[in-house]
């Protein structure tokens, strides 16, 4: 099967993403092969390929929004059957049984493995993945849009519940890329006021599109005090001005899985009176069941760029460069 293969982590401009034949994996008895038809390019991809997230094998393959359909199942599959359409996403498995897990939290299990870092992801013709954490998928929603959904898509619903969201706030987004603009669909199906802070003017045109309620720059003070604030940039620099413009009691929560240096913080400016600073890690099944089942009754829009499959470094260097409007994804059968 082709694949686009990362042998050592290197500045993306440098191409560090090789187009190879690799042998078709086989199923194990729980898991699921399937033939991945697009595979969406996240920012998580870029961290891995640069080596911010170092990968965890020589010869890697990264992306996980996988959207394909069964191929083959292994002996103990049953929630699927054969051309099914499924979707893979970044959590691949967990233990089922660290405390974590038993609390429903099973986005913090120890033990945890995730598609494209752990195991090879979707740049490839064919991906496993285990049927229990694989998702059926709205019929609304074609592959290419559907791509984004599962890990810009869920996340940015993981952080809109981390940010205590609900139905009418007031909320700012800070960066507005793949998944901000999924999130924001979300909260204008939730009748909430967004204010959009961007130093791109794709993006910003985007967000306008979309129905942002006002747009500014990055570091700009919003119109009024935000209820709930959601970090997509991974910017940390960014992080005391949206602590100061949270409301008495409001919530910022970073989206993504890196984030650069937070400079200091002043207590009484930006966290007295219960303002909270929270993070996100990945996100539990039924986070992304909910959020898909919301994205269904939209239904979502996702703005994309399709490229093929060996045009992954060219991807991946236009997200890093913020030239992407939407979320770039790859067709690769």
């Amino acid at each position: 099967m082709r694949a686009m293969v990362l042998h050592r982590p290197a500045p993306i401009e440098t191409n560090p993403l090789v187009l190879e034949d690799l042998e078709q994996p086989v199923p194990a008895d729980d898991e699921l092969l399937v033939r991945v038809r697009t595979c969406g390019v996240c920012r998580t991809d870029l961290h891995v390929t640069e080596g911010d997230l170092p990968p965890k094998h020589p010869s890697m393959v990264p992306g996980h929004e996988v959207v394909g359909v069964v191929e083959q199942m292994g002996a103990l599959c049953a929630r699927f059957k054969l051309g099914d359409r499924v979707g893979i996403a970044w959590l691949r498995e967990t233990d089922g049984t660290c405390k974590f897990c038993s609390r429903e939290r099973e986005n913090l299990c120890p033990n945890a493995r995730f598609t494209g870092w752990d195991h090879n992801g979707g740049y490839a013709e064919f991906a496993t993945v285990r049927e229990a954490c694989a998702y059926a998928l709205p019929d609304a929603i074609g592959d290419e849009a559907a791509s984004p959904l599962l890990c810009a898509g869920i996340i940015g619903f993981r952080a809109i519940k981390r940010a205590g969201v609900v139905p009418g706030m007031t909320v700012g987004l800070y960066g507005f890329g793949g998944s901000a603009h999924l999130a924001l669909q979300v909260l204008k199906h939730w009748k909430c006021t967004v204010y959009v802070m961007s130093r791109a003017g794709i993006h910003r045109d985007l967000a306008n599109e979309l129905g942002a309620d006002w747009i500014g720059e990055a570091s700009d003070t919003p119109p009024q005090p935000l209820d709930a604030a959601i970090m997509f940039a991974p910017a940390g620099e960014l992080v005391p001005p949206a602590l100061r413009a949270l409301d008495r009691g409001g919530i910022l929560a970073i989206a993504g899985i890196y984030l650069t240096d937070i400079p200091a913080l002043d207590y009484e400016r930006e966290l007295f009176y219960e303002r909270e600073l929270r993070s996100v890690t990945a996100n539990t099944r039924a986070d992304g069941e909910e959020f898909l089942r919301i994205a269904g009754e939209i239904p979502i829009k996702s703005f994309t760029v399709p490229m093929a499959l060996d045009e992954a470094n060219r991807a991946l260097s236009m997200l890093k460069h913020d030239e992407l409007r939407g979320a770039a994804v790859l067709h690769v059968s």
